[in-house]
């Protein structure tokens, strides 16, 4: 098992299979996070995103974030992975699970790596929507 892994993933993504990826022996926490396609935005009915990737750059993004995470708050291992594609609602789009010795610095991992994929992530989304094609801003 390795301690920080990070996926692209363009057809499917599933966030037991990536639990499963997880070192989580001799830890007390596994905290996950997946992130959601909405079915509605605004009162308008989403019928899918699609994410673009600078598809070099976003695996190194992601493992170096993950690795950060572990340095930074002291948690055993990290997997993540993120669509790219057309994802519909209420397929996953981002999972990210982190093993830790204690909650505390599962949940601080978990929350800090959401927070700067959206910052760092080469991702674009745009939501096909009833009423038109929305790119939406910022990254990831």
């Amino acid at each position: 098992m390795t301690r920080a892994r990070a996926l692209i993933e363009p057809e499917r993504l599933d966030p037991e299979a990536l639990r499963e990826m997880l070192d989580s022996e001799g830890c007390g926490s596994v905290v996950s996070f997946v992130g959601l396609t909405r079915g509605e935005e605004g009162g308008t009915k989403v019928e899918r995103l699609e994410f673009d990737a600078w598809e070099e750059r976003l695996p190194g993004v992601l493992n170096e974030l993950a690795e950060r995470a572990i340095e930074l708050f002291g948690v055993l291992s990290v997997v993540m992975a993120h669509r790219t594609g057309s994802v519909g609602p209420g397929e996953p789009i981002v999972c990210i699970h982190v093993a830790s010795p204690h909650r505390a610095e599962g949940f601080e991992a978990c929350s800090w790596l959401i927070d700067e994929l959206k910052r760092q992530a080469p991702l674009w989304k745009k939501e096909i929507r009833a009423d038109g094609e929305v790119w939406k801003a910022g990254l990831g």
